[in-house]
């Protein structure tokens, strides 16, 4: 089986990307175990399914109540945003299936994020989606620059932590597998209990 890390740029191997880690191995001068992802996605060949262990505190001290994941059959958890400029899904005629490279500016987020649409609003402009790996834009002329746009909201299944989300209460919280492991704020609007899970949505998001 052909590995490859999952393109996180965490640093955590020492190198400053994954591409520089992965030629780095080609030339025999890392092991794949020196990414600390390898262990746990081996088998599967993926990294929606490693394991993390969640305290309660992200990487700044900061505490959350619970954990934003995937909802059952999807990769990540749905993010919501809103280009500054949302007649752009119009103009540039975004549609499910497209791929859309933006930063969240509102948030006060660094990462610029790639999102694999999975639904474009042309009334709103609004643009649900999923958050993929950076590997889906490089080299792909197809990508959709939008620069920058609002952090709306999350959706997905709470892993509770500390405390379950609670309907009209802004909670901390995590997403699962954010790259700057720092915690979110934002305002539930939605709680359902599932077979499968707590479903919420959330939005005002901020980062603490």
């Amino acid at each position: 089986m052909i590995w490859t890390p999952p393109g996180k740029n965490c640093g955590l191997c020492g190198s400053k990307s994954c591409d520089e880690f992965t030629n780095m191995v080609h030339a025999g001068m890392k092991e794949n175990q020196a990414c600390p992802f390898y262990e746990n996605i081996f088998s599967t060949g993926t990294c929606a399914d490693f394991s993390v262990n969640y305290t309660g505190i992200d990487i700044c001290g900061a505490p959350y109540d619970f954990v934003l994941t995937p909802l059952p059959g999807e990769p990540s958890a749905r993010k919501i945003v809103l280009p500054f400029r949302p007649d752009l899904i119009e103009r540039q005629g975004i549609v499910k299936g497209d791929i859309v490279l933006g930063r969240p500016a509102g948030a006060g987020c660094p990462v610029q994020h790639v999102i694999k649409v999975i639904e474009a609003d042309p009334l709103t402009g609004l643009i649900t989606g999923h958050v993929v790996g950076p590997a889906f834009s490089r080299n792909n002329p197809d990508v959709i620059d939008v620069k920058m746009y609002h952090m709306i909201g999350f959706e997905g299944l709470a892993t509770v932590i500390s405390r379950a989300p609670e309907f009209g209460i802004r909670h901390p919280f995590l997403p699962g597998f954010c790259m700057m492991h720092r915690t979110h704020t934002g305002l539930v609007n939605l709680v359902m209990q599932k077979s499968y899970g707590i479903h919420v949505r959330v939005e005002g998001i901020v980062i603490l």
